[in-house]
């Protein structure tokens, strides 16, 4: 997610204006035979909420015109496709997903000429592609043509069968360094593997002598490094990452610590890796690109880790006076910051503020198409809200997450992004007192919709495929509407409860009052042990009572 050239690593995560997360599991390494993937889109300022382009026909040689996703800036016309497919959110009709991290790389190779963006593209080959490698196919020949103005971007393709991790970058507007307009790698996954890429280019080597198809470049890929004069070596030991997006301090311990957290989580034996998320050490053992999980993931643990703040690890932020007086797993960037002339930088979790949506997308070759794509989104922080289902094959975006006169200067008390960032916002400050309540609701949603999804799900299949697209089309609405509705709920009901840094007493569910009418004596829970001792620590007898 990207509002500005973002042209190193470094710059990325020290603005902490475009870092996003991606998390993916193979059909293998799921419970129930899914493919998953899940982002985090994360950028300050950034308000969008699901999007939705309709299934249509176009007249041959129609143009189409093509606008920065970022900037909105008119950026050319391409050839529209004959036929495009139905897109909600970043998932078609076919249950194509994709999905990205921007890791910047070399600012020397940034295509000023190109005309389509990274974002421009994901939905352009959503709309055009009905496999994940048609859509890698769609992806590289449109940059190929009209040249790629973004930076160094991390894709994630997936569909029902398959799940794919693509590298790209421009090859500047110099057409005479080198035949081609992009350098590009993708790999496919192994199906009993979980992968992850958060705004550091993640693939090294590759095997060029792949037979098997599950290993696919552009031509270009080394001679160009060559030409520029970034590797000298045998083409089988040419690393894409060491020569264009080489990791540094920031895309360890920033960007990649991350990923680490979701091997962590997930696998066995990831304390070896610790030093290179740790991001000090220049020797040490490079974290795999993929590791095979100690269980089968579901959905609900795919939420989870996009619900991460490194806890239980070393970098957990629940270890310093950083989250203030109420332990907030949350802090205020940049990221860097300088005291007395000496550099200092915040861990960076999955979950964080400034996240403008979220989804997991779960992907199921077995089941019709409408009813395979199930779409969980968030239009906030994944941690602070539920992820409401939304099929792929939704022709409309439901009114909380497509409002009228809402956008990123205007409030609405309809839209599902403003009411969920004022129930964030009034949780981030006092987080070990107020999130308790938050995640009772969040969890107690998010469960409902797991238990109803089978039953949902089986009623669908009985349908004709018009009749199940309006079904699941109304469902998705519905869900959406009733977690507004519950959010306002929940948003009031933290306001009385907690009104003044104090706790509100409640009897089965209902606020009391004392035998004179006023108010309940409330609880005043003051500091935790933990925060007090520090302060005692810094004030010495200070505030020592005589």
């Amino acid at each position: 997610m990207k509002r500005q050239l973002i042209l190193s690593a470094m710059l990325i995560a020290a603005t902490g204006a475009m870092a996003c997360t991606n998390f993916i599991v193979g059909k293998k390494a799921s419970a129930d035979g899914s493919v998953i993937c899940s982002y985090s889109a994360d950028s300050y300022g950034m308000f969008q909420g699901l999007v939705h382009y309709p299934a249509a026909k176009h007249p041959k040689g129609t143009m189409r015109q093509v606008y920065d996703w970022d900037t909105n800036k008119y950026g050319g016309e391409i050839l529209e496709a004959e036929e495009t497919y139905n897109v909600i959110g970043n998932i078609n009709e076919w249950q194509v997903t994709i999905g990205e991290t921007t890791f910047g790389g070399r600012e020397e190779m940034v295509d000023t000429t190109g005309i389509i963006d990274y974002g421009s593209l994901i939905y352009i080959a959503l709309q055009r592609s009905k496999t994940a490698r048609e859509a890698i196919d769609v992806m590289t020949s449109l940059v190929e043509k009209y040249g790629y103005n973004s930076e160094g971007e991390t894709f994630t393709i997936c569909d029902p069968n398959e799940a794919w991790i693509m590298e790209m970058m421009g090859c500047a507007s110099d057409r005479k360094v080198e035949k081609g307009r992009t350098v590009w790698v993708a790999l496919r996954i192994p199906d009993d593997m979980i992968c992850g890429h958060a705004n550091q280019s993640r693939i090294t080597k590759f095997n060029m002598r792949d037979k098997s198809g599950d290993v696919r470049y552009s031509k270009n890929v080394v001679s160009y490094a060559r030409k520029m004069g970034w590797f000298t070596g045998k083409d089988e030991d040419f690393s894409y990452n060491a020569a264009y997006a080489a990791p540094d301090f920031s895309g360890r311990r920033i960007c990649d610590a991350r990923v680490w957290q979701f091997f962590n989580r997930y696998a066995d034996g990831m304390d070896r890796y610790i030093p290179w998320a740790e991001g000090k050490d220049a020797n040490a053992e490079v974290m795999p690109l993929w590791v095979k999980p100690n269980k089968k993931l579901t959905v609900a643990d795919v939420e989870t880790a996009m619900r991460d703040h490194f806890e239980d690890t070393p970098f957990s932020l629940d270890n310093d006076m950083g989250g203030g007086i109420w332990e907030m797993p949350y802090r205020p960037t940049p990221l860097y910051f300088k005291v007395d002339g000496k550099e200092y930088f915040n861990e960076r979790p999955v979950s964080t503020q400034q996240a403008g949506f979220v989804f997991v997308s779960q992907m199921r070759s077995w089941l019709p198409r409408q009813v395979g794509g199930c779409f969980w989104f968030a239009n906030d922080d994944g941690n602070m809200v539920p992820f409401t289902p939304v099929y792929c094959c939704a022709t409309e975006s439901p009114r909380p997450y497509n409002t009228p006169g809402a956008d990123d200067l205007n409030f609405s008390m309809d839209n599902a992004f403003w009411v969920q960032n004022w129930v964030s916002n009034m949780v981030y400050p006092r987080y070990s007192m107020l999130f308790p309540s938050l995640k009772e609701v969040r969890d107690s949603l998010d469960n409902s919709y797991f238990r109803a999804q089978k039953e949902v799900e089986d009623k669908a299949i009985l349908l004709d495929e018009a009749a199940r697209t309006k079904f699941l089309t109304a469902y998705t609405a519905e869900k959406a509407d009733q977690m507004l509705a519950r959010w306002r709920q929940l948003a009031t009901y933290l306001i009385v409860k907690y009104n003044d840094m104090t706790i509100k007493p409640e009897e089965n569910g209902v606020f009391t009052r004392t035998k004179y009418g006023l108010g309940s004596t409330v609880k005043r829970p003051g500091y935790s042990q933990k925060y007090a001792r520090e302060l005692v620590k810094q004030t010495g007898e200070k505030f020592q009572k005589p």
